[in-house]
């Protein structure tokens, strides 16, 4: 085997033990949610409304309090907010930001 494959084979062994790995830690919702707390997230509302903020906290009917909080329609920020409390019933979903406020 050559130097060149040799390298090959070490990099697509350590890409099939990483892809095992992950497929043995199963994550819920729960434990999502619970991991982003205080990290920078997006909720996106049904009515396409996205607010940005800090995420203080959340309850089990995906109520969301926001720090930090800027609204933005149609991708344009609108306004600022300090804090922000989100209706459960409004979201769509709530996905992490790669990068901190």
């Amino acid at each position: 085997m050559t130097e060149t494959e040799e390298s090959v084979s070490q990099v697509l062994l350590k890409f099939l033990i990483r892809i095992a790995t992950m497929s043995l830690r199963k994550q819920t919702p729960s434990d999502f949610l619970k991991q982003i707390i205080g990290r920078p997230v997006v909720v996106k509302l049904n009515s396409g409304v996205d607010y940005r903020g800090v995420l203080a906290c959340l309850d089990g009917y995906m109520n969301i309090a926001l720090e930090q909080t800027e609204e933005y329609v149609n991708g344009q920020l609108k306004n600022k907010y300090g804090d922000a409390f989100i209706r459960g019933n409004n979201v769509l979903y709530i996905s992490t930001q790669k990068r901190r406020m």
